[in-house]
């Protein structure tokens, strides 16, 4: 028998929990006798009511067209695009930014894979992360040696940050906290008066901010969105943001990192230092897709927007109001913001489900519905749902959904419905 000296590396397999991994074990259950609904990722292209602006499809033209664009990039990012992207986002900051607070990333995941690393050198450290949570921050901290500690979000409360838990969590070793806002996995928008509160509990415990920004301006409830920036006079905020869902082009993959730091902190502890020396060995968005930023930011009206919004609106609505007709589910919390929403499965009240993940694999194999199961954000027995899709696909999914839960109801509840 051969014997060889190298291995995968095992801890990568029991980290790399992920919403691409899921959904691919999912469509292998499905049934081949009915389309597939799709309310597992969230992809607002799978909508055609949703387009591209114009705006965007004629920036990357013409900045691919001009022939100016076809070398290496700086190793931050173009200085215009920078500078288009600290304008774009001082309009809602009280402490304006320069060019020099921005780095342009292969969208926000890549950002995460930056920021993790670039911050978090001292041995033994931890990182505060909500629950539910987006399982890439988890996944990322796990290869980078971080140990992560989880503070909940909760469901009766709109999904506040839990305080008390977040304050018993910390300790000399803690670095940071990560806020997602508007929130995917939770479909909430946190108030300024909580955000307030989060950044004066993170200035007590003197750790920073990274608030995870990709869903920003996506709100359509009664709370506005409120950068986590406004605070930085408070506490140092690092702002993670990409083009993917506003503008409806996640595929374009183009982001970035901000730092929101006047008192200059992170330049004093060696963050920024850090950030820079990790972009250094990292690669970067297509100089191309760069040069289109400025006008694609500056040039998008608010017509394009605030239709998409209406749209989301409608599809959030229809969403929370059908699940009060679906036995033995529960959705806690009306979504107001992002893409998503949590709904807790009552298994008390189904028969032949043993959890969350055998919940999702039997929709899959019964009705070819996709749906996320919880525990990949976070919270075991509850489902991630997508309302990123058009009200017919939305009807026909919950319509699935409902005929499955009754199919599977224990016979009181099969009587009650």
């Amino acid at each position: 028998m051969e014997k060889w000296k190298f291995q995968g590396n095992q801890g990568l397999k029991s980290s790399a929990v992920s919403v691409r991994g899921v959904f691919n074990v999912l469509m292998q259950s499905i049934s081949k006798e009915k389309e597939v609904v799709h309310l597992c990722r969230v992809d607002p292209t799978d909508n055609p009511l949703f387009s591209a602006d114009p705006v965007a499809a004629h920036a990357v033209s013409t900045a691919a067209h001009s022939g100016n664009f076809n070398g290496y990039p700086p190793t931050f990012g173009l200085p215009q695009a920078r500078r288009a992207i600290a304008e774009y986002l001082s309009r809602d900051l009280p402490n304006k930014l320069s060019a020099e607070d921005v780095y342009v990333t292969v969208g926000a995941t890549q950002a995460i894979e930056i920021i993790l690393p670039s911050v978090f050198a001292t041995p033994g450290a931890n990182i505060l992360l909500p629950r539910p949570g987006f399982p890439q921050y988890e996944t990322r901290a796990a290869l980078c040696g971080l140990e992560v500690r989880h503070f909940d979000l909760l469901p009766n409360s709109s999904w506040e940050v839990d305080i008390d838990s977040l304050e018993a969590l910390a300790d000399d070793k803690t670095m940071a906290m990560v806020l997602i806002s508007p929130s995917n996995p939770c479909g909430n928008v946190f108030t300024y008066q909580h955000l307030k509160r989060v950044a004066e509990t993170a200035r007590k415990l003197g750790i920073f901010v990274i608030s995870d920004e990709v869903y920003a301006h996506i709100a359509f409830g009664s709370n506005p969105f409120v950068p986590m920036g406004v605070f930085s006079s408070i506490v140092p905020v690092i702002t993670l943001g990409s083009i993917s869902k506003r503008w409806i082009i996640p595929g374009w993959r183009f982001g970035w990192i901000a730092t929101c730091d006047p008192h200059g902190i992170f330049q004093k502890t060696g963050i920024a230092a850090n950030i820079e020396r990790n972009m250094e060995i990292t690669s970067d968005p297509p100089t191309f897709m760069q040069a289109a930023i400025p006008e694609i930011l500056e040039r998008t009206n608010d017509e394009f927007y605030s239709k998409n919004l209406d749209i989301t609106r409608e599809a959030a609505n229809a969403l929370y109001e059908r699940f009060k007709e679906i036995p033995s589910l529960i959705c806690p919390h009306k979504p107001d913001g992002a893409m998503a929403v949590m709904v807790q499965i009552n298994l008390s009240q189904i028969e032949g489900i043993a959890d969350d993940v055998d919940f999702c694999v039997k929709l899959a194999k019964e009705e070819s519905l996709l749906i996320l199961p919880g525990v990949i954000v976070g919270l075991k027995n509850w489902l991630r749902v997508s309302f990123g899709l058009e009200r017919s696909a939305i009807e026909e999914g919950l319509n699935r959904l409902k005929a499955f839960c009754l199919r599977h109801a224990k016979m009181s509840q099969q009587i009650s419905a």
